[in-house]
Parts: structure tokens; C-alpha cells; sequence
């Protein structure tokens, strides 16, 4: 059985001078847009608050923990919210892809388990430098909030409805 196909031979030009940044700011009036800001925001207090005290305590297995799952999770949210933001058709594809469900249940499970650890941690210490771990956990528990709503919002991008 033959087939007829047909080739389509485009040029085009480019010019060196001009060049051209497209960024996607309708994604940002999206619900996951928000989310995924609202992540990287306090993602960012996180690291921030565990980082400027992390010194100060003597055992800090709990505190590196939290530390390893914010700043990952802060990495990692950041590059899905830049490459959602400078390419049109990522936050459309990606989202019909099983990647954004696994990464945000991962991150929900990790964050609210380093944020309960270091919050009990942060309890036991009854001390002015356990107030910025509190604070942290704090905002892990949040933070591990709005991943469970993104999880939500990814499970039916890819399911459809």
C-alpha cells in the first residue's frame, strides 16, 4: 500500500541584533501558576530561616533534613515554574504528563515529614534559637499544604478532567 506524503521545505531568516524573550504570563493567572509561586516563595523563607540559624544548634540531622528537602524542592519548583514561563507550550504539555503528579506528591510527603520532625525538634529546645526552626516548620507544613493542592490539580491535568 503506497502513500502519498507530501514535504514542506520552510526558511527562514534570523537576525543576529534582535532577539526576542517570550515569556508565558498567561501562565501565571493559572491556579498551578500561583501555587507554584506561592511554593517558591516560601520555599525560599524556608531555606532562608533554617539556613541563617542552622549553625547555632549542636545536633542538626533534623535541621539538614528539612534544609535538603527545601532547597531541593525550591530548585525544583524553580525550574518548572522558568520553563512553564519561557516556552508557550510547556505549562500546557507538562501538566498532561505523569512527572508533575509524582513530583508534587514527593514533595508533599517530604516536606510535611521534615516540617513535623523539625517542628518537634524545634519544641524541644525551649530556646530564643529554636524561634526560626519553628518558623520554618511552620512554613514546611504550609508549603506542604499547597503541594497537596497542586497534587490535587495535577492528578486531574492528567487524567483529563
Amino acid at each position: 500500500m503506497s502513500h502519498a506524503v507530501t514535504i514542506t521545505r520552510t526558511t527562514t531568516t534570523h537576525s543576529s541584533t534582535t532577539s526576542a524573550l517570550i515569556i508565558n504570563t498567561g501562565y501565571m493567572k493559572t491556579i498551578p501558576g500561583i501555587l507554584k509561586l506561592l511554593q517558591l516563595i516560601i520555599g525560599g523563607l524556608c531555606v532562608f530561616f533554617v539556613s541563617w540559624n542552622f549553625w547555632s544548634t549542636y545536633t542538626r540531622n533534623t535541621e539538614l533534613f528539612f534544609l535538603c528537602m527545601a532547597v531541593a524542592f525550591f530548585i525544583g519548583t524553580f525550574c518548572l515554574l522558568v520553563s512553564c514561563l519561557v516556552s508557550l507550550s510547556t505549562g500546557g504539555i507538562i501538566s498532561k504528563t505523569i512527572y508533575e503528579l509524582i513530583y508534587h506528591s514527593v514533595a508533599f510527603i517530604l516536606y510535611l515529614v521534615a516540617s513535623i520532625l523539625l517542628m518537634m525538634k524545634a519544641s524541644d529546645y525551649r530556646l530564643s534559637s529554636s524561634h526560626p526552626f519553628m518558623i520554618a516548620a511552620i512554613l514546611g507544613l504550609i508549603n506542604s499544604a499547597l503541594y497537596l493542592v497542586s497534587t490535587f490539580y495535577a492528578q486531574r491535568s492528567y487524567r483529563g478532567i
